[in-house]
């Protein structure tokens, strides 16, 4: 009895064992963690480790017989994943990446979709195999593709962009595609219909239950939970939004993790965000581990060992197709050749909703035993060539910008000859501002920014913008922050804004900081990591349209300006701002050091 109690854990042990000993080995020889985790569970699989338990019987322990049996763990994964992206995120963003997300996101899926459902009828499937085929096999992986752009932190670069509203697409579109596999297994159409009309109303009221929840119930019920000030209450509450809005969503036919994503949505501008961020973050790695093993588990070593080179042909030009479809559609939307190139190779590869689509295909029949089980292994290894395939577009970017040489704009490298300039970390709408002042009065300075064709049209206008990540050290470094005068942060996007902040004011104490603020709260934040300025938007606002409506009202110019003055110190001190004292001993460090560097 207590033996069998012991067995439930087994799978949860193997998979804290694989994630705290073995991942950690895989990443100090240059694995990859997700890598790391696939190739533990391919390793721990029956067809590999199992096979050696007649020689080995201790070895059995160690076998992952029934994928099943932590199957959850991975879904919970996926769900807390896409939690975070939606906190990372607002409602306004994602209505500005609409055209990223219903156009070029559409024309993938159903440029794809038709692509390999064609292939596939011309192979000898029938019409309804090679639909679900093509909508199962056009979709790529969230999980597996934003996991990696998040541990590089370039989810806000270009690339990472487009590749996260083609995935966001292919989420919302895997509803539609499950009520299209349960009409293909029918032979009726009847009830059918109203069967799709009834699972779409559920979906959509599902929808506006999530986020009509998250508007006005959830920031009270946060803040309720806080004012216990127990972490451990607060942390119950994180989890129970994140996976009860998930399961919200799967009984109303959506996936969990899109309930998740939704419920992020509407958490992303509340005060809690950061808290939420810092406690789902951990049970959001381990949980992928558990994922990225199943997908691992599921090769099937034998039904490879049977046709190797047809199953790695079959698997090599899907991702050929796939890929080369997403790189045209996505030039055709003006995304720059690089960040089109590497978008498409890690879109190329199969995607988790796969494996949802060909199960529920199989158990309507639709597919046979064997059909299933070979569509399984080539979306297995089209996942687990990912991290591969990320590699690989790093090269040929780098052979392509060997190729281009100095004619792409955004190659050009920043100037290493120690002149002492203003950066300009961000230059969108208010950065290219700043930059014109500082053109004005003949003031040198560097600019900087990571949408790549941003860069290249700015530099074509004359204004020295280079291409990189502000919140790199070593990328600052080369812009010459040791020597800067000052650094004006304009993102507007105030995480960016923090990590470029706490990254320059690490490198230099007496470095003058001025940070694009979104509001008072966001200042208050910004003021506490060491920036001299803070401008928040709201407030500045609020003060221009202040001295317009003096102004108006025949107030003199003199005593409006004073008056803007005035306002603008007293919300310089409420919110925080370093005093004069400290300003004094930052401008003494500074000397000493110029005394000190030639």
């Amino acid at each position: 009895m207590e033996t069998a109690g012991i067995n439930h854990y087994r799978e949860f042990l193997i998979i804290l064992g694989a994630a705290g000993l073995i991942v950690p080995l895989f990443v100090r020889l240059g694995i990859n963690s997700i890598l790391g985790f696939l190739l533990v569970g391919f390793l721990l699989s029956p067809d590999v480790l199992g096979s050696l338990t007649t020689t080995f019987p201790f070895l059995k322990a160690f076998v992952i017989a029934d994928p099943e049996a932590i199957s959850s763990l991975g879904e919970l994964g996926v769900v807390f994943l896409l939690f975070l992206i939606g906190l990372e995120l607002t409602l306004e963003r994602l209505f500005t990446m609409k055209r990223l997300v219903f156009g070029l996101g559409s024309l993938q899926v159903v440029g794809t979709t038709v692509l390999i459902a064609l292939a596939a009828y011309g192979s000898g499937f029938t019409s309804a195999q090679a639909i679900v085929l093509g909508t199962a096999l056009s979709l790529s992986s969230t999980a597996i593709v934003i996991q990696l752009y998040s541990d590089e932190k370039r989810l806000g670069s270009q690339s990472g962009r487009t590749s996260f509203a083609i995935l966001l697409f292919q989420d919302l579109a895997v509803i539609p595609i499950l009520l299209m596999v349960s009409v293909l297994g029918q032979e009726t159409s009847g009830p059918i219909l109203q069967g799709i009309a009834t699972a779409l109303a559920q979906a959509v009221l599902a929808i506006a239950l999530i986020i009509g929840v998250g508007r006005f119930a959830l920031r009270p019920l946060l803040r309720l939970v806080a004012g216990t000030n127990s972490s451990d209450l607060f942390m119950a509450a994180v989890l129970l939004i994140a996976v009860g809005t998930g399961v919200l969503a799967n009984f109303a036919g959506l996936s969990m993790a899109l309930g998740a994503f939704i419920a992020g949505l509407t958490l992303a501008e509340t005060e809690y965000r950061r808290a939420i961020e810092a406690i789902i973050e951990p049970f959001k790695g381990l949980l992928l581990g558990a994922f990225f093993l199943i997908v691992g588990l599921g090769i099937d070593l034998h039904g490879f060992i049977e046709s190797p080179g047809r199953v790695l042909a079959i698997a090599a030009i899907l991702i050929i197709a796939k890929s080369t479809v997403t790189y045209l559609f996505a030039r055709l939307f003006k995304v720059n050749h690089v960040a089109a190139l590497e978008s498409s190779l890690l879109l190329g590869p199969c995607g988790e909703f796969a494996f949802v689509i060909l199960s529920s295909a199989a158990a309507l029949s639709i597919l046979d035993g064997a059909m299933f089980s070979q569509s399984l292994l080539i979306v297995s290894l089209t996942m687990a060539s990912i991290p591969f395939l990320s590699i690989l577009a790093k090269q040929l970017i780098k052979q392509s910008k060997r190729l281009l040489g100095n004619s792409s704009e955004t190659l050009e490298v920043p100037p290493d000859d120690h002149q002492p300039r203003i950066i300009v970390a961000g230059f969108g709408r208010v950065g290219h501002l700043i930059g014109s002042m500082l053109d004005e009065h003949k003031i040198p300075y560097i600019a900087m920014d990571a949408d790549a064709a941003l860069v290249t049209r700015e530099r074509k206008a004359g204004f020295p913008v280079y291409y990189g990540d502000a919140a790199n050290t070593e990328f600052l470094k080369k812009c010459g922050l040791a020597d800067a005068k000052a650094i004006a942060i304009t993102m507007d996007n105030p995480a960016r804004v923090d990590d470029v902040a706490k990254t320059a004011r690490a490198e230099r104490e007496d470095l003058k900081i001025i940070a694009r603020a979104r509001d008072e709260r966001h200042a208050m934040r910004l003021y506490a990591a060491g920036v001299t300025e803070a401008v928040p938007e709201t407030i500045e606002s609020s003060l221009q349209l202040g001295e317009s409506l003096l102004i108006e009202a025949g107030i003199p110019m003199g005593l409006v300006i004073a008056s803007v003055h005035e306002r603008r110190d007293v919300f310089r001190k409420l919110l925080g701002r370093p005093n004069r004292k400290d300003e004094l001993n930052m401008e003494r460090k500074r000397l000493r050091r110029e005394k000190i560097t030639p």
